[in-house]
């Protein structure tokens, strides 16, 4: 089969390199291509002989990042099977929606989400076999290593599978409403892993995975080409700065990749000062634009190289990249589209922008997936498809004589105020200037006057104060003064997503 059974033919080449080391084991668990083959084929056998799944079947997991969520993808493509992870951070009856929409009859959980997933086994659903990654499980459930350790270890192939078959369903951000699940074939996986092989990655990269496994920041960005090159993959159960800045020394850590938050949090360590990062060939930045002090603080003090990212779930999600040369030169970039995307600026009426010119980002190429999964969800997709086949975005973005690119803001995050169109990005691009600022946020509110006016929460660095009227002047030395927010909230913390985005919506819900 040349799709979809990764590990199989990837065990050909090199079956004694080292593929994963989970570090949310105790101890950590470390695993060459044989044996992560052996146990997707254990997995695989198991799912077919106690569910009978096969061909575009959903498997759901609802865990942590570990093994077990690779074990479960590579499981899928040699049974076809659509591998289905679920945002932990979602409620229990929002997790029984998206039950409802794409019918798993598996689902895989770990024990931190036991009462979730008691209160979906007592609820109606399709569910109907329930495997426990550790902890006794719910009554009627099984364990999963029990699973392996039963199951042949035959390999298995399905030997009908092709490129435009679902490989995952990846849940968008649900920033409004319930989650809508984009359809990843082995086509968009295979055309992304060509784009990241060609950008950034060599065969001896050790990559440490920090993103969600339900994200296509933790399964598609780095992890999958990872298999596809023969590298080998750090897991870590969730993200945290302390651990993060000691694996990258204990694992000789070549590639990494985070949002701006978490990078953020990794210079307020009491590591920082003392770590060894010179192991790492570039850092990647995406999910929002790096702040350019930050970026010199890691050049300064760790000599990191940036490379900025952009990318999102039903496109790519390599989709940019902006080389660590170009990371002061072009600041605020996401860099040139990657070799097997294309890119456009356009305006209302669909037409071409030239240089300079602010419009919405629009996008075709081979890896686009292939819309939503369910029919219902089917008006959704016809929504960003035009006529001629061009992906839009949602963003606001321009370019430069150069061809290099620039995301403005989202279309949903900018506001009108007093008739003008204010990007918050931009603000907060001026505001994280300010010595003082740790993270920042700004938001479009109802203002009776203006019709909406700006506001910004700011979280300061420790053991820095700073009054509203001085981060205003500081402002004002680089804005234009309609831009300026007129209310600013200190606050401890911003909401953060489980991507490490920053979560606008609760921020104008306050």
């Amino acid at each position: 089969m040349y799709i979809g059974d990764y590990l199989g033919r990837r065990t050909i080449y090199s079956p004694d390199a080292l593929a994963v080391v989970d570090t949310g084991k105790d101890p950590g668990l470390r695993l060459t291509y044989a044996q992560m083959n052996e146990r997707a084929n254990r997995l695989a056998n198991g799912l077919a002989e106690i569910a009978d799944i096969g061909k575009g079947h959903r498997v759901a997991i609802l865990a942590q990042d570990g093994v077990e969520h690779l074990d479960l993808l590579f499981a899928c493509g040699k049974l076809g099977a659509i591998h289905t992870a679920l945002n932990w951070r979602l409620h229990w009856r929002e997790l029984q929606q998206i039950l409802a929409d794409v019918t798993p009859a598996v689902l895989i959980y770990d024990d931190m989400f036991t009462e979730a997933v008691t209160e979906l086994a007592r609820a109606e659903t399709s569910v109907q076999h329930w495997i426990h990654l550790d902890g006794p499980g719910i009554p009627g459930s099984r364990g999963f290593n029990g699973l392996l350790a039963q199951s042949p270890a035959t390999p298995r192939t399905c030997e009908t599978l092709d490129e435009e078959d679902i490989a995952a369903i990846v849940f968008t951000g649900g920033t409004t409403g319930l989650p809508r699940g984009a359809r990843i074939s082995h086509r968009q996986i295979a055309w992304n892993c060509l784009n990241t092989v060609i950008h950034d990655l060599g065969r001896d990269d050790v990559y440490l995975n920090v993103f969600p496994m339900f994200h296509v920041g933790g399964l598609f960005v780095y992890t999958l080409p990872q298999v596809v090159l023969g590298g080998t993959t750090v897991l870590l159960k969730r993200f945290d700065p302390e651990r993060v800045l000691e694996l990258i020394q204990e694992e000789r850590v070549t590639v990494f990749a985070a949002v701006p938050a978490m990078y953020q949090m990794l210079t307020q360590t009491k590591m920082w000062t003392d770590i060894d990062l010179r192991s790492l060939r570039f850092c990647t930045s995406g999910g929002a634009p790096l702040p350019v002090p930050l970026v010199e603080q890691y050049t300064r003090e760790k000599g990191i190289r940036f490379k900025q990212g952009f990318g999102m779930t039903e496109f790519g999600p390599g989709l940019f990249a902006l080389s660590p040369e170009d990371a002061i030169r072009k600041v605020g970039s996401i860099g040139r589209p990657n070799f097997y995307i294309d890119a456009r600026v356009v305006d209302r009426g669909n037409r071409p922008l030239g240089p300079g010119e602010v419009g919405e980002l629009v996008l075709k190429g081979p890896s686009m997936a292939s819309g939503y999964f369910n029919v219902n969800n089917a008006s959704d997709w016809t929504r960003v498809i035009d006529a001629e086949g061009w992906f839009h975005t949602g963003d606001l973005a321009r370019y430069d004589e150069e061809w290099y690119f620039y995301v403005v803001d989202r279309l949903k995050d900018m506001f009108i105020s007093g008739g003008e169109n204010i990007y918050p990005a931009e603000i907060e691009a001026a505001m994280y200037r300010h010595p003082a600022v740790f993270q920042c946020a700004v938001v479009g509110i109802p203002d009776p006057k203006w019709g909406e006016a700006g506001k910004a929460f700011v979280v300061l660095k420790p053991d820095h104060a700073v009054a509203p009227e001085e981060l205003l002047t500081h402002l004002g030395e680089h804005l234009a003064r309609y831009k300026i927010p007129r209310h600013i909230e200190f606050v401890t913390a911003l909401p953060i997503s489980a991507a490490g985005k920053i979560l606008r919506r609760e921020l104008r819900e306050r």
